[in-house]
């Protein structure tokens, strides 16, 4: 495990003097870990008649600001969703579970993994993963200002994977940045106006 406290976020420009709580305790990843159950009705469907991805969004966005705020201990904000992948399609009549914890954490921001599942609300069949995503969140403090993190303790086999899976995604959304923003500075030496 790397020391997750040692360096000020690079997600977040301009942030190098957030006060060093150095000795903040870490927070188990079961301490967040939460579900949001609901069920899907005619008002949450698209022209298909299936649920609409947007519902399906929200949901995972509301479940996964619940765990960053229980971990941060205070609001957390959507800082970007690095991945939203949709599996099978969600019905009308389904009781859609929004599984949500706290992969991976920075100075001042976290990675929370969700998983939706699908079940019919009548039936006694086992959910099907019907989704996944991955979201990063700021933690903000009354003045919306960026303010520290606990440090993530994985306590699973599972915890640890996901915390190294997270760490290789912010590598590549860093990269990925970084690569956009040179890109752009080139073409504005080149006199291109985007």
């Amino acid at each position: 495990m790397t020391d997750q406290a040692s360096a000020p976020e690079p997600e977040n420009p301009g942030i190098t003097d957030i006060p060093a709580e150095a000795d903040l305790p870490g927070k188990p990843t079961s301490a967040s870990r939460t579900t949001l159950s609901h069920i899907m009705t005619h008002s949450d469907t698209n022209l298909l008649g299936t649920v609409h991805g947007g519902v399906i969004m929200k949901l995972v966005d509301d479940a996964a600001g619940a765990v960053a705020g229980r971990h941060s201990g205070g609001p957390a904000v959507t800082a970007s969703m690095d991945e939203m992948a949709f599996l099978e399609p969600v019905r009308v009549g389904d009781l859609v579970h929004v599984k949500a914890q706290v992969n991976w954490v920075g100075r001042t921001s976290m990675e929370v993994g969700v998983r939706v599942l699908a079940e019919r609300w009548n039936e006694s069949a086992p959910p099907t993963q019907v989704g996944s995503a991955y979201l990063v969140f700021a933690a903000v403090d009354a003045d919306g200002k960026p303010r520290r993190v606990p440090p993530v303790l994985p306590e699973t086999e599972r915890d640890k994977r996901r915390f190294q899976e997270a760490q290789i995604r912010r590598t590549h959304r860093l990269a990925r940045r970084r690569a956009i923003t040179e890109l752009r500075a080139q073409r504005a030496a080149e006199g291109f106006e985007d």
